[in-house]
């Protein structure tokens, strides 16, 4: 599925040309309370994203993966270390600051779609763009749309749609505002097979077309097999990065792990 080149021009003017790093953590450490105690999701965790690249986050369960994600991709502050995204030093930020960062600089994905139900595939699509105050240009709703190779849905609401389009959907919608890296959150963990190579295929083609940067927390090796690299944490730290995976490599190293 090729993707429309609407999605390289224009993006946001904090884009960085390909090769330079557009997310890094420096010794990050995150810890919450956990009853009495406190527990360290993130231990001194460092990790970086080129430009233009697809990099999948895996672990045993509570190993820190959706942590890193969130910090990384400024909804939760670190409590120690660096967090920056394009150059931008985000581990202080504020509330305002964030959120400008959130809007303009990053997309979401996540494994429930989160999709409006009252609202058509269009009008779910323009949110970003309505929340941003950036003004909404139907072209560009129905292009991101298209680019997703759902042009003839944009008036189907939600329940209409399966499980795969609705995740085109919410893909499109991240899109639509042209961030500069993509934040997927178990993006495949509520597809049938067939779904989950269709959106796989979709991320992939984002990557190679139009050069998009991809973090993706997954617990499927097949979708891990799609990225570039696979990062692997336990108990909130990295312990192993595998480049050009394999399914195969991927689930024994996280097999492994698990053990």
């Amino acid at each position: 599925m090729g993707v429309n080149t609407q999605w390289e021009m224009g993006r946001s003017e904090a884009a960085c040309s390909p090769g330079t790093v557009v997310v890094r953590l420096d010794r990050a450490v995150k810890t919450y309370r956990a009853g009495s105690s406190r527990v360290r999701a993130l231990d001194g965790v460092d990790f970086s994203l080129a430009a233009g690249t697809w990099t999948a986050v895996m672990g045993p369960s509570g190993s820190g993966k959706s942590t890193l994600l969130h910090c990384a991709a400024g909804l939760d502050t670190v409590d120690d270390g660096r967090v920056a995204l394009c150059g931008e030093d985000i581990t202080a930020a504020d509330d305002r600051r964030l959120t400008r960062l959130r809007r303009g600089t990053v997309g979401f994905v996540f494994q429930n779609f989160n999709l409006v139900a009252s609202l058509s595939a269009e009008q779910n699509v323009a949110l970003p763009l309505r929340l941003s105050g950036a003004g909404v240009r139907r072209d560009q709703v129905r292009g991101a749309l298209a680019d997703v190779g759902l042009a003839d849905r944009g008036r189907h609401k939600p329940r209409e749609l399966s499980g795969g389009q609705q995740q085109r959907v919410a893909i499109a919608r991240a899109m639509v505002t042209r961030p500069v890296v993509l934040f997927a959150d178990e993006p495949t963990g509520a597809l049938d097979s067939t779904s989950a190579r269709a959106v796989l295929a979709l991320l992939r083609a984002m990557v190679d077309e139009t050069g998009q940067s991809i973090v993706m927390v997954t617990h499927d090796p097949m979708a891990a097999s799609a990225a570039d690299a696979v990062v692997f944490l336990s108990d909130g730290r990295v312990v192993d990065r595998l480049d050009r995976p394999s399914a195969n490599r991927v689930a024994e190293r996280l097999a492994s792990l698990e053990v």
